[in-house]
């Protein structure tokens, strides 16, 4: 588990979580629910990181939702801070574009 990730479980462990406008915008869109993605990051498989993305550190994760359906979601912690966790975004990946259960993108 990386360091990154190891801090976004951690940060959300003790409730420090925000989820940002467009992640809201997102998860209405794929109608998925704030409280099964907080509640399913510790079961999540890191697919990329982004030690040095300009706003800050994140990670992409797999999670499954209340189906067991898989769902993308990038999880940050703003440049220059500790603290939140981010929940950035989170939307169901397009099996064309993800080949492995969804943990690789196609060529």
């Amino acid at each position: 588990m990386n360091d990154i990730f190891k801090q976004i479980i951690a940060l959300v462990s003790k409730g420090e979580v925000r989820i940002s406008e467009h992640g809201y915008d997102e998860l209405a869109d794929d109608n998925l629910y704030v409280r099964e993605i907080v509640q399913g990051l510790s079961a999540a498989i890191v697919i990329e990181e982004y030690p040095d993305y300009a706003k800050g550190p994140c990670v992409l994760v797999l999670q499954k939702d209340r189906n067991g359906e898989a769902i993308h979601v990038v999880w940050g912690i703003a440049k220059n801070t500790q603290s939140p966790a981010v929940m950035v975004t989170a939307y169901r990946p397009d099996p064309e574009k993800w080949i492995d259960h969804l943990v690789r993108r196609t060529e």
